[in-house]
């Protein structure tokens, strides 16, 4: 698609694009993404290892190879910037760009011409993916103490669509009792060789939430293969043999080395619509804070999508959790997109 040159950002007359060459690279974006969000104060990082999962099952929607560009400068990465395209619960087809800068190196351009290398890139690819009955965006997600990262949004047109916050809780004082789950459902030790059947039931239970999600096979073994998958931190509620919703826990240990804490995420708390207002939810969570107490967490923490339709947010403000960090997505139509 692209070559592996490009014209070089007004200041930087040694910088040059060239495509992702393999795991080799991985260190070095994961380098870039760690201190881009250290130097942001953003509360997250990520491994080698976790990189090497999700980038080691190209499908239709991400690979790698055809998805990935690094910025270059003199032989050192300063950059990187990635895309993706998945089909929304709002109708639409929208490709998502993303990416870090090295913090020695921001404000001289190379954000922005690594992010008009993935426009260029996505509307080639479009020609290949588009769907007529569909209209199609971009999509950018920006932390929101990136300033960088929403300045480039501004600057190439975007505009915020919604907004996203990562809550917080400690966990470490005393906690609420668990109490019996609602009648007729049980839980019971989940098995690694169930997991696609919980993929499913998971996605099936946010297909209403906005956005979109890709539910494919590739996906599922991205997460399958995660270095942090432990079907034992896994709270999963049954109705017989059906799965009516669960609590995906999960613990990053060299994210709590880093950042010198001791979270337990709640990565996913879905409920399956046929067993909602029951009360299934709240139940798992408590669950959730005394399992990840019991593995030496502190705090607990998770994501959620503000105007979630399921009436999230206030489920887990009841249960302790505060707002610590917030994010933004941010749309712009690709037919609008000067080419």
């Amino acid at each position: 698609m692209k070559t592996d040159t490009a014209a070089p950002a007004a200041d930087l007359p040694g910088l040059a694009l060239r495509s992702y060459a393999g795991e080799a690279d991985l260190p070095e974006i994961v380098r870039l993404q760690n201190a881009e969000w250290a130097a942001d104060g953003t509360r997250g990082r990520v491994t080698v290892d976790e990189y090497t999962a999700w980038w080691g099952h190209p499908n239709d929607k991400f690979d790698p190879a055809r998805d990935v560009r690094l910025a270059e400068l003199d032989g050192r990465v300063v950059g990187f910037a990635q895309s993706e395209w998945v089909d929304t619960t709002d109708g639409l087809r929208e490709y998502r760009s993303g990416g870090a800068v090295d913090p020695a190196y921001r404000r001289r351009g190379i954000g922005s011409l690594l992010l008009a290398d993935r426009i260029a890139a996505i509307r080639e690819l479009d020609t290949t993916y588009r769907d007529l009955d569909r209209p199609r965006v971009l999509g950018m997600w920006v932390d929101g103490r990136n300033v960088s990262g929403t300045a480039l949004a501004e600057t190439f047109g975007f505009e915020p669509a919604r907004w996203f916050f990562d809550m917080e809780r400690s966990i470490a004082a005393e906690l609420p009792e668990i109490e019996p789950l609602p009648d007729g459902l049980q839980l019971r030790p989940f098995s690694a060789d169930e997991a696609w059947e919980l993929w499913t039931a998971d996605h099936e239970a946010f297909r209403d939430h906005w956005g979109g999600h890709d539910d494919s096979e590739a996906n599922f073994q991205r997460w399958r293969d995660s270095p942090e998958f432990d079907p034992s931190m896994f709270l999963i509620a049954r109705d017989g043999d059906e799965i009516a919703g669960g609590v995906l826990n999960a613990i990053y240990p060299a994210e709590n080395e880093a950042l010198g804490t001791r979270r337990g995420w709640l990565d996913s708390v879905f409920t399956r619509r046929a067993w909602r207002r029951r009360g299934l939810a709240r139940n798992l969570i408590v669950r959730s804070f005394h399992l990840l107490r019991e593995r030496g967490m502190t705090d607990a923490i998770l994501g959620v999508d503000a105007d979630n339709p399921s009436g999230a947010l206030g489920l887990y403000e009841s249960v302790g959790f505060a707002v610590t960090e917030r994010s933004t997505a941010w749309r712009r139509p690709l037919e609008e997109v000067p080419a």
